[in-house]
């Protein structure tokens, strides 16, 4: 059978049109299909069940009607009763439907237009799932694309098989692009939109110096060395600390390449970026050290619960520590994860002086005792009144100077301080109207109870009803800075662990969970006993 010039036409446009979107030809045809239907619909009535078909091979158009078989008919141009159709189809039932061929189609201008305006919606919805599908799994990699458009700062990217943008937010400042640039960013968002998927790019982000790294270094492609953070000022100064799976490898010198080749690559692309390669270390406090570089440090101090970092530099070095506006110490924290406070040798020596002379004056007035002896309690370690009074006697009469008789009546002052400012705090207690249960929480002091009651938690149920974070406190990450916001007993050296113990057990006593509750299930602890029995074996 001959095929006509019109039909071959129709499958030519099909292909063309699916190469052009690069979408699946038979999305074309089928988005076809439905248009001659809409086309069909409009000449015969929207009541009319229209079917049209293109056949993929030939190009042939057949148009038919579907009529359900019924037992009365109420609408001709959907329905036809069971005797008519028992003479197209003797097995035709009451549900059933017949098909019946229509004549082809005579379009008119209004038609055409109408058809086109189908295939052109279909082809559109297809091509932005398409892009869809391409992108969404690939958040988190680096595309190559040509500037299409510069529009309020924000750059339209062509990527070849869709378009993407580069906000201005996520570009480097300072640097500018203009049609027909070539452009390399980061992906990281895909999302669906009204008007079809949106591809956000980045040059900015942190991953995206990681994988110019990945690139540039066949031993992070290849899994030898490990970035382990990155912390960026995009354009100015950047830290990325990385770590050697081979002993035998350096890791820095193998990002930094033969005279600087490898970084100096990256540094390219991100415009002059300053790019500092640090060696991560899973001691907190080398790494930190490391990450400060090129600053030399003279001490650190941790506080691991508030994941806080006291660092102690010689005082030429506290420019070059903080940097420029605070750049490098910001860096450092960033790529740690830890806040880091600078100090000078002399600052350390006034803060600790200080803090020598507050516990001796606290020595001097809670035990009614000269300077000299306050001086030499506070010399030899003891920092509370508690100390004094709870240490084996031993230590107190070792000190130079001191016998069984002094020491002993040191104890006894102290303990007659703590005594008082016991009975004092629990007469405020009482005032704030803190109930008397609460003190039967293990871990609860009576300067607790006094915060609590402070802050309005007043019973067990209202402890019972606390988060951790509401006892201790919490951290945030805000511009890239670690944010402390304290708890109701962040002035107590309490940890987290303590304070969800504290917690749990006000819970409990107050019923609102079980001991049951808390229970592993039977299954673990099946899991458990198996385990003692195969390690007992």
């Amino acid at each position: 059978m001959a095929v006509s010039a019109n039909r071959l036409e129709l499958l030519q446009i099909a292909d063309a049109v699916a190469r052009e979107k690069s979408i699946d030809r038979t999305i074309v045809i089928t988005a076809m299909e439905d248009a001659i239907q809409k086309a069909a619909k409009s000449r015969y009535g929207v009541e009319t069940d229209v079917r049209a078909e293109i056949d993929e091979k030939t190009g042939d158009i057949r148009l038919q009607r579907l009529l359900e078989v019924v037992e009365v008919v109420d609408e001709p141009a959907a329905q036809i009763n069971v005797e008519d159709a028992r003479l197209r189809n003797p097995a035709a039932q009451v549900g059933d439907f017949i098909s019946e061929p229509l004549p082809p189609l005579e379009y008119g201008r209004i038609a055409a237009q109408s058809a086109k305006q189908v295939i052109m919606q279909k082809v559109r919805e297809a091509e932005r799932d398409r892009q869809y599908e391409d992108y969404k799994d690939r958040i988190g990699e680096i595309v190559n694309g040509t500037v299409k458009r510069v529009e309020y700062g924000n750059v339209v990217v062509d990527l070849g098989r869709g378009e993407a943008i580069i906000r201005r937010d996520e570009m480097i400042p300072r640097e500018t692009f203009r049609y027909g640039d070539r452009v390399r960013a980061y992906v990281y968002d895909v999302r669906r939109e009204q008007r079809g998927p949106q591809i956000f790019l980045s040059r900015t982000h942190p991953q995206f110096m990681a994988k110019l790294f990945t690139m540039e270094v066949p031993e992070i492609y290849d899994g030898i060395i490990e970035i382990k953070s990155v912390a960026r000022d995009p354009g100015s100064r950047a830290k990325i600390a990385v770590v050697s799976r081979d002993t035998s490898i350096d890791p820095v010198g193998a990002c930094v390449g033969m005279r600087g080749s490898r970084v100096q690559a990256v540094v390219g692309e991100l415009a002059g970026e300053r790019i500092d390669i640090i060696p991560w270390n899973h001691d907190a406090a080398t790494f930190i050290v490391n990450s400060l570089q090129p600053a030399e440090v003279a001490k650190v101090v941790l506080d691991e619960d508030a994941e806080r970092i006291e660092v102690v530099v010689p005082d030429d070095q506290l420019s070059l520590a903080i940097g420029r506006r605070g750049q490098n110490v910001r860096l450092a924290s960033q790529l740690t994860g830890w806040d880091i406070d600078i100090l000078t040798e002399d600052e350390e020596s006034e803060r600790r002086q200080k803090e020598f002379q507050d516990r001796t004056q606290l020595f001097v007035d809670a035990l009614d005792v000269d300077e000299m002896v306050g001086q030499l309690l506070a010399s030899e370690g003891f920092a509370t009144i508690d100390d004094v009074a709870f240490v084996e006697l031993d230590e107190v009469a070792s000190i130079e100077g001191f016998d069984e008789e002094t020491a002993e009546e040191l104890q006894t002052r102290a303990r007659e301080y703590l005594e008082k400012l016991e009975a004092e705090q629990d007469e405020e207690r009482k005032k704030l109207g803190v109930a008397d249960e609460v003190r039967d929480i293990p871990g609860i002091t009576t300067a607790m109870m006094v915060a609590l009651g402070k802050e309005d938690i007043k019973t067990l149920e209202d402890l019972a009803y606390c988060a951790t974070d509401d006892l201790v406190g919490w951290v945030e990450r805000k511009d890239g800075e670690s944010v402390r916001y304290d708890g109701v007993l962040s002035g107590f050296e309490v940890s987290r662990q303590e304070a969800e113990e504290i917690v749990m057990a006000a819970r409990l006593k107050a019923g609102i969970v079980t001991e049951a509750d808390l229970a592993p299930p039977a299954e673990e602890e099946e899991t458990a006993e198996g385990e003692e029995e195969a390690a007992a074996v």
